[in-house]
């Protein structure tokens, strides 16, 4: 099914909807959620969607595992999807919160072919064997580490989301905490139990998560310089360290050339 309104066969008897998009270059879909589960897969470009809980981001040729009933919203930077819609049931293994996923070469030749089912799909052949075997696949999926909590606190959210829409290495905890009227020891103190980092940290994180779009079109170079790294080599290192590989096999993977599955430091679970 291609560019068809999940509405329209949500009821279908099938626990699984294959529902290929594309979307217009920077289209926001707006606040929404869905009664399923939904495995979203950016073919091309990149994705990054928002919880209450978070932001994640979303390169070319990984996945972002939506539980049902989550509301969200995802901004699309040149972008082709080619999404599952699962019934809860059929998923009791579904991560509990938004999860990012690299998707191996059979499992996007899996979701190749399954773009091209129609709404009411053998269950009994060819296509139900691959709906099945699409589901074993994802279970076996590890997480990416491309991901950030956000605070509780309305406040404390606020200035998180717009940083995450505008990074600026200029800003300093001392003016986080004047904006919120406190001290900044005790807005370090509160902003570290409300997100596990302290402020500086989650700041340096969402800067390298901010990388992954620019990267889309620009250069390593480019890219370093925009985000208040000294040097492209600085900005590797440290985007290395936290995503398990450097810039370049991402920037890679935006032009379309298919890049090594990135192995997330010290990551070992699966889903």
């Amino acid at each position: 099914m291609k560019n068809t309104a999940l509405a329209d066969v949500d009821r279908l008897e099938r626990a699984v909807l294959p529902i290929s998009t594309a979307y217009a270059p920077d289209q926001v879909l707006d606040w929404h959620e869905h009664r399923r589960a939904q495995f979203l897969y950016a073919g091309s470009g990149v994705m990054t969607a928002d919880t209450a809980d978070g932001s994640w981001t979303v390169p070319a040729e990984r996945a972002l595992l939506i539980p049902p009933a989550t509301e969200h919203r995802v901004r699309m930077l040149g972008v082709t999807t080619r999404s599952l819609y699962i019934e809860p049931a059929a998923v009791p293994w579904w991560p509990a919160t938004c999860t990012v996923v690299d998707v191996p070469p059979l499992l996007r030749e899996l979701l190749g072919a399954a773009a091209e089912f129609g709404p009411a799909y053998d269950l009994h052949g060819r296509e139900g064997h691959i709906a099945s075997l699409l589901l074993y696949e994802i279970a076996s999926l590890a997480p990416l580490p491309l991901h950030i909590g956000l605070p509780v606190s309305p406040d404390l959210a606020s200035l998180c989301r717009g940083y995450l829409a505008a990074p600026d290495v200029t800003v300093t905890n001392g003016m986080w905490a004047a904006r919120t009227a406190m001290s900044e020891r005790a807005f370090t103190r509160r902003f570290r139990t409300e997100t596990g980092r302290s402020p500086a940290n989650w700041r340096a994180h969402a800067r390298l998560l901010a990388a992954l779009p620019l990267l889309h079109s620009a250069s390593v170079t480019d890219v370093a310089g925009r985000l208040g790294y000294g040097s492209p080599a600085a900005f590797t290192a440290a985007f290395t360290r936290a995503f398990g590989a450097p810039p370049s096999r991402f920037h890679h993977a935006q032009a379309g050339t298919p890049s090594p599955s990135p192995t997330p430091p010290g990551q070992s679970s699966h889903l």
